[in-house]
């Protein structure tokens, strides 16, 4: 049995046992310590105040998870997110990230959010690749910006149109406030892109 849906603070423990291997044995991302398993529900409820936080599980086991980012605290970036996707190793090649992200953008777009900014540690061919499929467009590349596991590492960004650049932009919605029916249905559409 498979689902995607809405992160809970209490899944905590198990996605921290997808990002921890992240944090330690890579500079996928400029985190350096793991974080708490109460910092981390702290980090789930936060999010989802205002964005999604989705999970994917398989088997009664979750393969991944996904959620959009803040991008800046200033009221003029309130339209701009950064997402990211994290999938267990065992579950790679099963379509886990392109099913939430799949998810996560339609309900960004729900919400009115306009950029997406993908924020990507360098060299990685598969996260750059899976990217640009989905439609990310490479922007810039920051030299030598994060120093982790004693070394200097590039940090490419790439972006995402998610919703047009109009001249008088509604707030965002925050997420809480969507109608849950239509988040349902894009879950449940998202579910059927996992490969069998």
């Amino acid at each position: 049995m498979s689902s995607i849906s809405i992160a809970h603070p209490n899944d905590s423990r198990d996605l921290l046992s997808i990002y921890s291997p992240f944090i330690l044995n890579f500079g996928i991302t400029q985190e350096a310590e793991v974080p708490s398993e109460e910092n981390f529900q702290q980090r789930i409820q936060s999010t989802l105040k205002e964005r999604p936080w989705l999970v994917c599980e398989i088997a009664n086991e979750i393969a991944g998870y996904a959620y959009a980012g803040k991008h800046r605290d200033r009221a003029g970036y309130q339209w701009c997110i950064e997402p990211s996707v994290y999938v267990a190793e065992k579950f790679y090649k099963c379509g886990v990230a392109y099913a939430l992200y799949k998810a996560l953008f339609e309900i960004l777009k729900l919400q009115g959010f306009v950029n997406a900014y993908a924020v990507i540690t360098l060299p990685n061919d598969k996260s750059v690749s899976f990217h640009e499929k989905f439609g990310f467009r490479y922007l810039t590349t920051f030299k030598k910006i994060g120093f982790k596991l004693n070394q200097w590492h590039d940090v490419g960004w790439w972006e995402l149109e998610i919703n047009p650049h109009v001249l008088s932009p509604g707030h965002p919605v925050n997420f809480s406030g969507i109608d849950r029916k239509q988040v349902d249905v894009i879950l449940q559409t998202a579910l059927q892109l996992l490969k069998k």
